[in-house]
């Protein structure tokens, strides 16, 4: 278990959310996956700087674990660009849902940690913690909230109990 709880998501930064949804279905047995283009995002700050977060995102489930494949459209400042260059990707964040979301932005620079990137999707606030120097990704951190939990619980069902559906389902 991390300083922030118990590991929720692992995401990858990819060229194509939907390509690499279905390579993670035919390799891993991930899936199926839920897409969504062009995530609003609102209130970005990176690195005590206003920016945008452009992306787009696949979420699936693999074991015990979401997994998110996503892709940012531009070069804006963010904690992903400052990890890739263009063309690159790879693991980017792990993610955990905490009970003290403030809290947990101070335990992160406590222990040595800079929140990267504070942003909302919605009202749901969200960071990204730098921990590149100690394992080479970051951290994301958002509060437990009941739309936040039924969306996992949603994926993970999807998972569960397959329906024949298409791997990639783009949803709004």
């Amino acid at each position: 278990m991390s300083v922030f709880g118990p590991v929720v998501q692992i995401a990858y930064v990819v060229d194509d959310p939907a390509v690499a949804a279905q390579q993670w279905h035919e390799r891993h047995g991930a899936g199926p996956f839920f897409l969504r283009q062009h995530i609003a995002v609102t209130d970005v700050v990176h690195r005590g700087e206003p920016t945008v977060f452009d992306h787009t995102s696949a979420y699936g489930w693999m074991g015990g674990v979401m997994v998110e494949l996503f892709c940012q459209h531009d070069r804006a400042p963010s904690a992903v660009t400052e990890r890739f260059g263009p063309g690159e990707g790879g693991l980017h964040h792990m993610a955990c849902i905490v009970d003290d979301y403030d809290a947990a932005l101070r335990d992160a620079e406590r222990l040595g940690m800079s929140v990267a990137t504070t942003a909302k999707a919605g009202t749901l606030p969200f960071a990204f913690i730098d921990d590149r120097a100690a394992n080479g990704h970051y951290w994301e951190v958002y509060p437990s909230v009941p739309r936040l939990l039924d969306f996992y619980a949603m994926v993970r069902h999807a998972h569960e109990h397959p329906d024949g559906g298409d791997v990639v389902r783009e949803v709004a």
